[in-house]
């Protein structure tokens, strides 16, 4: 997540937000959710983010030799799933950044020819802010909850819809770099779909979902009131899987992750999930995100709990997640 300064205590009480008046937990639903009887399995989980969080990758700075190595991870995942490159290759080059970076970008083509005109964005950011300037024993800062929590588990939906073919729209599979530098990545992105008219339904980014919050919810929104995404995710999966974070409303997450630069492009609902709640980790830009600190059985039942929501978003014939007015 891009570094939240507006947590220094002068600012603190000013991000103040008209949400905050919703109720932490107020989306109910008596609606069926669809079956879905593939299992994410854990072991899978564990080695992506095990490889993605580890030393050998020098804590993913955009522009690094280590990032380099993620990319390289991540687009041989892709190939390895039979996931498409949605340009030439699945390196999308930054066009804002001095030295080459990259996005990764695949795509799944949706099986209906009317449908898979429209785009549904999973996405994450792969890069994380490197090592530490200072002399130290640990200099690394692996990122593992930030955010090679989300990438492991976009990775393993994109698998999910590679292998069974349930997307009557297309998938759009989104590893972005140049978060940590200002939205970089995302910014890039957009101004190129723009250009090509890119249809786009809606956008779930996933952002720092390492370790489970003790909430009768599994994970918040980002811009809870600015759409209907919540409820409907929690009509599709038939729990409560997404509720109200106050603290997200009052820090104004909506603005600090690439979601935004979706959102600001094309003004449909785009918006990240998130599980870190200001409570539940103590290592936010620090040398001690690892990979030993991450609970993968959670990350697991994050990502097997959303299936049957990123499915409806991706088969319903209409457009069922809106803005508010």
């Amino acid at each position: 997540m891009r570094k939240l300064y507006f947590l220094l205590p002068v600012i603190f009480l000013a991000c103040k937000s008209g949400t905050s008046t919703t109720k932490e937990n107020e989306v109910k639903t008596d609606s069926k959710p669809i079956e879905i009887s593939y299992k994410v399995k854990e072991n899978e989980i564990s080695d992506f983010l095990k490889y993605l969080s580890s030393d050998e990758l020098e804590g993913r700075e955009t522009g690094t030799k280590g990032i380099e190595k993620a990319a390289v991870f991540l687009e041989d995942f892709l190939k390895k799933n039979k996931i498409k490159p949605y340009f030439k290759t699945y390196r999308d080059t930054l066009t804002n950044f001095n030295t080459p970076a990259f996005n990764i970008v695949g795509a799944i083509e949706g099986t209906d020819p009317q449908l898979k005109k429209e785009f549904v964005v999973l996405s994450a950011h792969y890069d994380h802010i490197g090592l530490e300037k200072k002399e130290q024993a640990d200099k690394i800062n692996n990122g593992a909850n930030d955010d090679a929590s989300g990438v492991t588990s976009v990775a393993a939906m994109a698998k999910y819809f590679s292998e069974t073919k349930s997307n009557k729209r297309s998938i759009l599979v989104v590893f972005f770099a140049g978060e940590e530098k200002g939205l970089l990545g995302s910014k890039s992105l957009v101004e190129k779909l723009k250009k090509e008219n890119f249809n786009l339904y809606t956008q779930l980014n996933i952002e720092m979902i390492g370790v489970p919050m003790k909430r009768d919810y599994l994970a918040y929104i980002t811009g809870f009131d600015k759409s209907n995404m919540a409820q409907k995710i929690n009509e599709y999966t038939g729990k409560n899987t997404i509720g109200f974070l106050p603290k997200e409303a009052e820090y104004q997450l909506f603005y600090r992750s690439d979601n935004y630069s979706f959102f600001q492009a094309f003004g449909k609902p785009c918006q990240s999930l998130s599980t870190f709640d200001f409570e539940n980790f103590d290592f936010y830009h620090h040398v001690s995100d690892e990979f030993k600190v991450m609970d993968i059985p959670h990350i697991t039942r994050f990502t097997q709990e959303l299936l049957p929501a990123v499915t409806k978003i991706a088969v319903s014939p209409t457009q069922e997640i809106t803005m508010n007015k």
